[in-house]
Parts: structure tokens; sequence; C-alpha cells
């Protein structure tokens, strides 16, 4: 049976619906049309959806741009605007604001449509999810086509002369002309289209009158309300003419053209498959778009016919592969992330999309997939999860994957495990990274990296903590059969031997060594942080017994960490506490006169009574309590001299406070120093810093400099201890010193013991000829004062003349000194 013209135009029409809705729902593309002349918007049925909005939802076109976030709706009106005046196209990716409030990033696309005269009549667009969720829920999307133009049944029939005068109208003619027949016959049928068409269909008329030929048109009628199709077959009276209203299918025609026109811009491939089979070879591919072609280096032409299979390699997962074909066989959707393999065999990783596509009887049609190409996703994922577990400067395991493994080692219930943990830290390589530069530490980092793979067998972990600490972990496991005890010592011994060798840093020869913390482990219940911290404190043994050296952790150990530990704890609650305070012990000239004091922290510990600084500060230090308590020390003294100014015979007294190394280097340091001046108002010659040897130690330019700023002050400036330390004379040259202090462990044998002797007869020299002044501390008898007078010392501190004293007793002190 043959179909009804008007019925296969139906058919038509319906399959290019169909088809528009397929590639609407594929792509995450509503379709808009804006009439110029009448001002209205027609909104698809996906574009209404993807505003959240209810089927056959249209906005005014005022109202159509408040859907845009408020930063993008000034560029999208003027966008449009400039589109409808000078026809320019545009293609944006903006936010839009749906319906139920929440911001989506869309691409938005406009161009402009003009007449027969060139003037832009309407502007078509379309706008596309950039990020889509996921299919919608329900049906194939329709797309919102108006059909108000429907043939009813029977045909529109004319007849026309040879001048193209209307001779006969039926009843569906006159309905679709919109006249009745006495009002066109006689008229010309090009009267009944658009003017600025009518000279060109004249035209098309008198060609086929001549030439025979089937006349095809296709325009909007005289109303502008509809697009009509003429076909007319000459006969001798002229034309017979076929009139079918196909408004609804031109609009689709134009949506499909520019779907299609969108659909091909996209970034992302579009793939639509047949229904079935699901067995091989699959469902044949019937469409892609120019994402496809451009990503996979296949041509169209190319994969037509094809299945998507031929996208797949070696590394394409199997699973994810299961997971799309049980989808299929459900007609459920499916969404994976996929390793594909372009036409020149190269991988690509893709963010794949399967859904169902149904016609209007709930049959399944068509399969399609959309897919992202997530290749740089992927390869930033990998990288961070490398990132995650291992260190990119030596491509060693980081503490996190060491941590790890560790932790298995240790919870293996079913196979405990022996082993050793060994912990590594180069010895002096700050000295290297000061003096050579961070790149030829970052050579000798990857240099020891590799030699420490070198020492160990397969299966053990050589993990960088970070900074110049390695750590190996040594297990015994069912293929490696190992005596912790002997491994670790025969581990650590060629470590020493391999990292003791020289290494070549970029043409310069180095030379370093190592020091080795090992604790050992095995049925007992230890935790991954008790090993870790006993094999770091058998490494600190390590260098405190010289260096280059290897050191088993003992409960020796643990004992006096924990007694560091408990008192760092009482220190931080002392600071909270105030259970600090400062006594003074005097300082005297050659005649006996105070020419000032020093100030000496002391701890009154609740349960200890008086804790003597040499037991807390070093804890002090490594804690950097020493900051805050030294500030305060620091501004007690300040405010102690600003006391004293108001009375004259006191106004002559300086007072003297150490300085920690971590509280000196402290780049807030000299700001506090001026600060505690200014707010104390003092003289600042009244303030004597104390500053120990070790400051010279390194970093010897930054000290130097500080020590400037707090000279160009007018602070006075003494080396405390000098000659225990590192008594660099090059160094000492450059300090802005005004005085150096003799320490009490030479002056307390300086009688009998003519080393001692000597070295104060040389400190006492040296001061001389640097224009320096000297001081000695624990003078305790008349004859090391006269001896040291004798030398040429004539400033003393000690028990000879007072011990320290908390500042009331001070007071009373000087006060009988003075009326002595």
């Amino acid at each position: 049976m043959t179909l009804a013209p008007d019925q296969t135009d139906k058919a038509q029409l319906e399959q290019i619906r169909t088809l528009l809705k397929l590639l609407e729902r594929a792509a995450f593309v509503g379709v808009w049309t804006l009439d110029l002349a009448l001002d209205r918007l027609e909104w698809s049925e996906q574009l209404a959806t993807i505003h959240e909005a209810a089927p056959g939802y249209a906005p005014a076109r005022a109202e159509a741009f408040s859907f845009y976030a408020p930063e993008w709706r000034d560029k999208i009106e003027a966008l449009v605007a400039t589109c409808a005046t000078t026809g320019e196209p545009f293609d944006e990716e903006m936010q839009i604001l749906t319906l139920q409030g929440r911001r989506l990033w869309v691409r938005t696309l406009g161009h402009a449509v003009r007449d027969d005269d060139g003037r832009i009549v309407r502007i078509e667009g379309a706008l596309q999810e950039i990020s889509p969720q996921s299919h919608r829920v329900g049906t194939l999307l329709r797309h919102n086509v108006s059909m108000s133009g429907a043939m009813s049944s029977g045909e529109a029939f004319a007849t026309v002369d040879r001048e193209g005068r209307f001779t006969y109208v039926n009843e569906q003619a006159e309905k679709l002309l919109g006249r009745g027949a006495a009002d066109l016959l006689g008229r010309a049928i090009w009267s009944c289209f658009q003017k600025t068409v009518r000279i060109r269909l004249e035209e098309a008329f008198r060609r086929s009158m001549s030439s025979g030929e089937v006349l095809e048109v296709e325009e909007l009628d005289a109303r502008l309300s509809a697009r009509i199709e003429a076909r007319g077959y000459p006969f001798g009276g002229g034309l017979a003419v076929h009139l079918r209203d196909v408004t609804a299918r031109h609009k689709a025609q134009e949506h499909l053209r520019l779907l299609e026109s969108s659909i091909a811009r996209l970034n992302d491939i579009v793939i639509i498959t047949e229904a079935g089979p699901f067995n091989e070879p699959g469902p044949r591919i019937v469409f892609v778009n120019e994402a496809f072609e451009r990503r996979t280096g296949y041509r169209r032409e190319e994969v037509l016919g094809r299945t998507p299979r031929l996208l797949q390699g070696p590394g394409t997962q199997r699973r994810e592969l299961d997971r799309i074909r049980a989808a299929m066989e459900q007609w459920q959707p499916a969404r994976v992330d996929l390793i594909n393999y372009k036409k020149n065999g190269e991988p690509f990783w893709v963010d794949l999309e399967v859904s169902p596509v149904w016609d209007e009887a709930r049959r399944l049609t068509h399969w399609v997939a959309v897919g992202r190409d997530i290749t740089e996703r992927k390869t930033a994922e990998e990288k961070i999860q490398y990132l995650a577990f291992y260190d990119p400067l030596t491509r060693l395991p980081n503490r996190q994957l060491l941590l790890d493994r560790l932790q298995r080692a240790l919870s293996d219930k079913e196979r405990p495990r022996e082993g050793a943990l060994m912990f590594i830290d180069l010895d002096n390589f700050k000295v290297l990274n000061d003096t050579l530069g961070h790149q030829k530490g970052d050579q000798l980092l990857q240099q020891v990296a590799e030699r420490l793979r070198s020492c160990v067998h397969r299966g053990d972990t050589v993990a960088r903590l970070g900074g110049d600490e390695f750590v190996i972990l040594l297990e015994n496991n069912h293929y490696k059969p190992l005596d912790p005890s002997a491994a670790a010592h025969a581990v650590s011994e060629r470590i020493l031997g391999k990292l003791g060798e020289p290494y070549v840093l970029s043409g310069h020869l180095h030379h370093s060594t190592c020091s080795i913390g090992v604790t050992l482990f095995g049925r007992a219940p230890w935790t991954v942080s008790e090993l870790l911290k006993q094999a770091d404190l058998a490494m600190y043994q390590a260098k405190n017994a010289g260096r280059n050296a290897v050191c088993f952790f003992d409960p020796e150990m643990q004992a006096v960490a924990t007694a560091n530990a408990t008192l760092a704890t009482d220190l931080r609650q002392a600071w909270r506490e105030n259970q600090f305070l400062i006594d003074y012990q005097p300082q005297v000239g050659a005649d006996g006169r105070m020419s000032g004091v020093e100030a000496l922290l002391r701890w009154r510990h609740p349960h200890r009574d008086l804790v003597a600084p040499a037991d807390f500060i070093s804890t002090a230090e490594e804690t950097s309590l020493i900051i805050p308590i030294g500030r305060w020390v620091l501004e007690q003294a300040c405010a102690q001299l600003a006391q004293w100014a108001k009375r004259p015979d006191r106004r002559h007294l300086s007072i003297a406070v150490n300085v920690s190394v971590r509280q000196f280097r402290h780049p807030d340091f000299v700001d506090e120093v001026m600060t505690a001046i200014a707010d104390a108002g003092i003289a600042p010659h009244k303030l004597k810093l104390e500053l120990t040897e070790s400051l010279l130690a390194e970093g010897i330019e930054v000290t130097v400099a500080k020590m400037g700023s707090l000279k160009d002050m007018g602070v006075t400036l003494s080396l405390d201890d000098f000659g225990m330390g590192y008594s660099s004379l090059s160094y000492l040259k450059r300090l802005p010193l005004d005085q150096l202090k003799i320490d009490k462990a030479f002056v307390k044998d300086i009688l009998t013991d003519a080393n001692d002797a000597a070295i104060a007869r040389t400190i006492i020299g040296l001061a001389q000829s640097l224009g320096l002044s000297v001081i000695a501390e624990g003078v305790e008898t008349p004859e090391q004062r006269d001896f040291l007078a004798q030398q040429g010392c004539l400033e003393y501190q000690g028990y000879l003349f007072c011990k320290p004293l908390p500042i009331e007793e001070l007071e009373r002190f000087i006060d009988r000194h003075q009326a002595g």
C-alpha cells in the first residue's frame, strides 16, 4: 500500500522531529528563536528543561536575560543587540540561574537570519550545558515546534492559467491561503506570498511554463503566518498546483540545522548507534560529530556502520565495559571513565555516558554516547596520586607511603613480621646548602637516594621523610627471611660505606657522612609512632656520639626523652603561670664601686623549688619558649633601668641581659629591643646584651648586620663566655663589640693552672688590642681579683662581691654598699 502524500510528509516530519529531539538530548542543548519584528521569543522544551521550567515554558524577551547570572546579563544583552543590528554571531560561555536557583555553566550561541532583502528578521540560537549532571528523567525531550498549520484531511489544490492567475481553488486551498475562492480567482499566485519574493516567484513561474519543468517553491505566505510549499505541474492551460503548509517541517529543519551546527562545534564526542544487537558485533554507529573526528582521528565515513568497539584497545578496562553491557541489557543508562584509543593507537581517557533513546511507543530506537576527553584530568589525578605517596625529588616513597607499609607490617595478625626501622640523617647537610646552594643540595639528596636503594634487597622500603632525613624499613617475610638485628647491622655498614664515598655535584667534589638510628620490632605490640620515635632517638644518639655512626635504640634513651618531654610540659605551664623570676648579680669596678648588674633568669618550680638556668634553657631553646621568655626578661630589665634612672645614686648602673642564639636569630629581635627601650624611656647604652660565641658558628653576615643595628641604637654589646666556644679571631674583628667576658671556668683555677692563667692573659690582651673593655665572672677570692687586675681586667662579677639577689635584696645591698 502506498502512503498518501500528506501521510508521507507527516512521517518525514515525525522522523525529523525525533532526530531533532535525539540530538538535543544527546548534546544537552536547547534551541531558541527571537522574532525581531514580533518581539517574540520561542524556546524548545529542552531549553525549558535546562532552566528547570515546565515543558512549554517560554519567557518574554525582556525576561529572558534575567535567567543569566547578574555578572553576565549586560554582556548577553549586548551580544544579542549587536547580532540584531549588525548580524555578528556570538559564541560565549556564561552562567545562568535556573528557576530552582541553581547556577549552571552554559555555552550560548546565536546567529542572525536575513530575508531576501538582507534585512535581519530574527536571531536563532542554542544553549548547551557545559557540565551536565546526568540525563534528565523521562522520555525524549520534545522540541517545541508549533503545528498550528497542520493540514486537515485532503490536500490543498488549485489551478492557474498561463499568466499565473488562479482559475480554480478547492476548499483546502482556501483555508490554507486564508481567502475565499471569490477573492482568489483571477489573482496571481505569487500575490499569496510575501512581497519580497513575488518577483522571484513570478520568474520561476515563467521558467516553468516555458520549459515544462515542475515548479517547486517554499516561501512565507502573504500574511507571514505560514510557510507554504507549492508544487506546480505544467499542463496546456497553465499549472496544476499542490499546496501544503510546511511551517512545522521548515522550523524543525531550521532547528535541526542549528542543532547539527552546534553539535559540530561541541568539544564533547557524540556517537549515536542503533538500538542493537547487544552481542557481536554490537550496535552499529549511525552518527558521529566533528569532535569525534578531531579527538579520535577517524573520519566519519570510516566509522559509520561499524561498532564503537573499534575505539577499544589493550588498556580498555574490561570491568567498565561489563558495566556498560549490563546496563544496556537492562535498557538503563551507564556512566564510566574509560580508556579509548585513537586511530594512531594513542590512548586517551573519556568520561562516557551511554543513554537509551525511546520513541513515543516506548520502543528502544537508539543509544546515544556522549564522551568528554578527561585525559588531562586523569593525568593530573595520577600525578596527584604519585605526589601523595612519592617524593618528587628522589622518587622514593614519602612519609605517607612509609607509614602505610609500616602499619601493614605491624598489623598483620595472620603472619606477624619482624624487622628493623632505620632512621638516617645526613651530617652537616645545612652547611652544604648554605655554602654551595640548594641546587647542589638537591643533587646530593638524589645521589643519596640511589645509593640507599643499592644497599637494600627487593621488598625493603627506602623512603624520604623530608629534608635530609631518610628511613629504611627492613621486613622479614615469607620470601626474604632475615634476622632483624644482623640485617640492620649489615645494611648499616653498607650505608656508612656507600654514603661516605665522595659525590660529584656539578663538577664539585663533596664528601658527606650520615648518622643512623635503628630500632627493632617483632611480635611485641608496637605502634608506628613509637617505632619512629625510637629510631629518631637512636639517630640523635649517633649524632651525639660524633656522627658517621650507627646507634641501636635502648630503653634508656626513652627515659631521657620522656624526662625532656616532661620538662618541656612543665616549662610551658611555668610560662603560663608566671613561675619565672629574675635575680641580679652586681658587677663592680677596680675601685670596688658597683657599675651594674647581670639579670639572671630563675624558675621557681612548684615541686622542685628553684631550677637553675642550665637545667632548662636548652629545653626552652628547643621548644622556642626562649623567645617570649627572653622578651619578658628584656622588658623587665628596661623597666628596672627606668626606675633607677629616677634616682641619682642609681642612674649610673647598667643591666646585662643574656641573649640566646634562638632569640637573637628571631626576625623581630632588633625591633623588640628597640620597642623595649622606647617603651621604658631609658638610655640605650645602659642596656648591655651578652651574646654567646655560638652565634659565630653560622650565618655570620646576618649576625654582623643585626649587631650593627643594635650598636647604631646605642646598645652595649658584650661577648659572653669568651674562649669557650667558636673564638674565631677573623670573625671577632668584624663584630661591633664593646666588651669581652672571661668565663668563670678560666677564673676558677687561674692561680693554680698555668693554662687558665695564660688564656685569661690572652683574652685581656686581645680585648685591649681591639679597644674593648673586659669583665671576668666567677671571681670568688681577692687573689683572683688581684691577678686579673694586674693583667688589666678592671671589672668583675662573682661571689667575692655578692651572690645573685632578688630585686628587693639587691636594693638593700646597694644601699649598704654605698653607705660603706
